[in-house]
């Protein structure tokens, strides 16, 4: 008779769901960080201390040189920061916040800065277009125009809406903070704009569009 399999440690076995989780997570929103670089934000985050490099490259079963790699694409996009302890000879690593408040703020430091870039963008190729007549030079113009708008608007959201400093954002917090009635206002509007509901009840405070 052959024996049972042996039944799977369900604490590796969870840890093991929470890195390859997060793994993707990081892949999928931050460009040439990959799901090793979202692996060794898990593992910071179930360390209780830095780790080294050698550390981090023994416990997910990679190189040092891939770890480095992705070391330094999550330190540029400030969601890991490089010590170096008194007396010690190599460098360790932590995150530079909670997780996931620190991927949180460093994700919208990345969305702040594309809204940046896009409104100064479209803002270079109207200038570009200058007083060019015709069609198609009016079809650009028109396209140009409704880009800047949105991304003007975006502006606005994140200038009112959203903390201007870089670095973690305790979403949990501010949401304890707010009073239930501006919550289910924001949620409101926020279906509303999605197609998910009807226009919010009238009375609702609406940005005013300029003219």
């Amino acid at each position: 008779m052959s024996k049972d399999p042996k039944p799977t440690d369900p604490v590796a076995a969870a840890r093991r769901e929470l890195l390859e989780g997060v793994g993707a997570e990081i892949a999928d929103s931050f460009p040439g960080i990959t799901r090793l670089g979202g692996q060794v934000v898990a593992a910071l985050y179930l360390s209780d201390d830095p780790r080294s490099m050698d550390e981090l490259s023994s416990e997910l079963g990679r190189s040092k040189s891939n770890i480095f790699a992705n070391l330094r694409g999550l330190e540029a996009a400030g969601i890991v920061e490089r010590r170096r302890e008194s007396g010690a000879r190599y460098d360790s690593f932590a995150l530079r916040g909670k997780y996931p408040d620190v991927v949180i703020g460093a994700y919208l430091t990345r969305l702040r800065r594309v809204v940046a870039d896009k409104r100064a963008l479209s803002r270079r190729a109207l200038e570009m277009l200058g007083d060019a007549k015709g069609p198609e030079a009016d079809s650009l113009r028109d396209r140009l125009n409704t880009l800047m708008r949105k991304y003007d608007r975006f502006a606005v959201i994140f200038a009112e809406l959203m903390p201007q400093s870089e670095g973690p954002i305790d979403l949990e917090a501010l949401i304890d903070t707010l009073p239930g009635t501006v919550l289910k206002a924001v949620a409101a509007v926020a279906k509303h704009a999605l197609g998910l509901a009807p226009p919010p009840p009238i009375g609702t405070e609406r940005p005013s569009k300029k003219r």
